[in-house]
């Protein structure tokens, strides 16, 4: 028979690749104080200055601050043992909290920023006070930086392990949380930079226009992010499954087991950060009594149950007319 080990769980270091919630509270951490210095630093600035893109910037930061605390609950909750209630387990709650933050970037971010911007491109406010803006935004630039670093190294690992880019890791990882902080300390950088090429060109032209379309831009940066988010987030609400890769590491461990002769179905699909509900179809070793393949079978779905990472496993006998399934090597 199987152990838990042998079953599923030398897929480790695969795991961890599509997001297993380890430092993230940290970084979500992290991220949550740099904000709210940040915030607090461009509002002071925005009302001494009068820039436009410097109001922009403080409703990023403050929609950013918000939607930490969000994500923060989302950790929280997603940890949570599966009940009888909700047999999945509450994983999935992740995604619905990291919705909850993305609604936050593009109403109270991208709306305001853009709304503001064009306001002010038709009523120009008062001269900028160029020094304090600048250095609000240098300091921000460390803040932010120091957040985005957390975020950047977790999602480094990963996507070096599991042999794709950064970003690309950050985006399809299924840790709904690191997703959420690595774009917005990514369009948070991004946005500073915007501000202060709109607030230099204002003070080199002497065009309030530059100024507002700095704001405008952070607006569309912000609204952009916010799209990317909600789209991901939706589509692991709706049942996101894993890539090809993990497919089959997941198969050959099945496979590798002396109680399991083949596989002739497999679905993998993730409740939760790192968490997995796995339903396959298999022809079990032997020719024993119904009775005896059929706690066999239960035992097995115990034991790939060992691994935390598998929230629930559903195993069902294969027909003998039901073709074999192969690793693809994708």
């Amino acid at each position: 028979m199987i152990s838990g080990v042998t079953a599923v769980s030398g897929t480790a270091a695969i795991w961890e690749h599509y997001g297993r919630v380890t430092r993230i509270s940290l970084t979500v951490v992290i991220a949550l104080g740099a904000n709210l210095l940040v915030a607090i630093a461009k509002t002071v600035a925005s009302v001494i200055t009068g820039s436009a893109s410097m109001v922009a910037e403080s409703a990023h930061s403050w929609a950013d601050f918000g939607n930490e605390i969000f994500l923060l609950v989302a950790d929280s909750r997603s940890a949570r043992v599966r009940d009888t209630r909700h047999p999945l387990g509450y994983g999935r709650e992740a995604y619905v909290w990291s919705m909850f933050a993305a609604f936050g970037i593009f109403t109270a971010g991208a709306v305001v920023s853009v709304w503001h911007g064009v306001q002010e491109l038709f009523e120009p406010g008062r001269g900028t006070d160029y020094a304090i803006a600048y250095i609000v935004l240098a300091v921000s630039f460390v803040l932010e930086g120091f957040s985005f670093r957390q975020a950047y190294r977790q999602a480094r690992a990963g996507g070096k392990s599991r042999g794709t880019s950064t970003a690309r890791y950050a985006l399809t990882s299924s840790n709904a949380t690191l997703r959420a902080v690595f774009a917005e300390d990514a369009a948070a950088l991004v946005g500073l930079l915007l501000a202060f090429l709109g607030i230099l060109l204002h003070q080199l032209t002497g065009l309030p226009a530059f100024d507002s379309i700095g704001s405008i831009l952070v607006g569309v940066l912000l609204a952009v992010v916010a799209i990317v988010l909600i789209d991901r987030n939706r589509r692991f609400l709706v049942g996101e499954s894993p890539d090809v890769g993990l497919r089959d590491e997941v198969l050959a461990k099945l496979l590798a087991s002396p109680a399991i002769d083949r596989v002739t179905y497999l679905h993998l699909e993730f409740v939760g950060p790192g968490r997995i509900f796995l339903v396959a179809a298999i022809d079990m070793k032997g020719d024993d009594t119904e009775a005896h393949v059929a706690r066999a079978l239960r035992a097995v779905e115990r034991q790939i149950e060992v691994d935390e990472h598998i929230e629930e496993a559903v195993l069902t006998l294969s027909t003998p007319d039901e073709p074999s399934l192969s690793i693809t090597g994708g």
